[in-house]
């Protein structure tokens, strides 16, 4: 956790309740939700030996600890990468691969079938809400909670899709970008999307320090708009920082988190 408010913000790790496997724990897309009594829920995704879960966590601002109160699985979340929190136990999630099995992810890749989707999880109901992305990625929501933002990363584009009162999705618009797309963040003040990416996707897979992958940050503004304003926030060829893949600000403080490299921090 990071408190943006701080002279000089420091990232302090939250200490998780007993009775959670913390040696199977490996988190990988978070999201929070605030309800009307003002406690927060913290959404993560986890795959505890290659599996696929999403853990929701209460966060405990006395001790800056999280309790955990549930493991969520489900058939149809066979490989999930990220969510948005709409509830405290509703959420959006993607899935980056149809399959869950190594092999078949490869072929699935490989063959480029567009089997990768969007799913809708509450208690009551679980369902695909939106599918056929290349690879379904970042999820986010619209400052005014009407429309879903996804990420498809190999296609290089930005989904934006209509919620309605059943959480069915109906797409909108597609954004196409000339750069890998991972996560997506939501500026709080202007509703702007801000975008991790991966200019050159090669490099992230084939690692050579002599030629490390870069990082950029786009900043989209009027996403609904006919020509939405994309410009870039961060750019650098990873020297300083190596493959971003999500960006976060608040009141020109600017949090940039990467795959396998550190986190930045900047004054805007």
């Amino acid at each position: 956790m990071m408190d943006l408010n701080d002279e000089n913000p420091r990232a302090l790790e939250l200490r998780i309740s007993r009775g959670f496997n913390l040696a199977s724990f490996n988190p990988h897309g978070i999201s929070t939700f605030i309800d009307s009594d003002d406690t927060v829920y913290l959404f993560v995704v986890n795959h505890p030996e290659f599996k696929n879960t999403v853990e929701i966590f209460k966060f405990q601002e006395e001790d800056n600890s999280l309790l955990h109160l549930k493991t969520i699985k489900h058939e149809l979340l066979p490989s999930v990468n990220d969510v948005i929190a709409v509830g405290p136990a509703h959420f959006y999630a993607t899935n980056d691969h149809y399959f869950s099995d190594p092999f078949l992810k490869y072929l699935e890749t490989y063959l480029n079938l567009h089997w990768t989707n969007v799913v809708y999880y509450s208690p009551n109901e679980v369902k695909v809400v939106a599918e056929g992305f290349d690879s379904a990625n970042g999820i986010n929501i619209s400052p005014d909670k009407k429309y879903i933002y996804v990420a498809d990363i190999l296609a290089h584009e930005i989904h934006v899709l209509e919620k309605h009162p059943n959480m069915n999705l109906t797409q909108v618009k597609v954004l196409k970008l000339d750069t890998l797309v991972d996560n997506l963040s939501i500026d709080p003040s202007s509703g702007d999307i801000l975008v991790g990416c991966h200019p050159n996707g090669q490099k992230l897979f084939i690692y050579d320090p002599n030629n490390p992958p870069s990082s950029q940050v786009l900043r989209i503004q009027n996403i609904l708009s006919e020509k939405p304003a994309v410009t870039i926030v961060y750019a650098n060829n990873g020297s300083v920082l190596q493959g971003s893949s999500v960006a976060s600000v608040y009141d020109k403080k600017l949090l940039i988190g990467t795959l396998y490299h550190r986190a930045l921090y900047c004054e805007l």
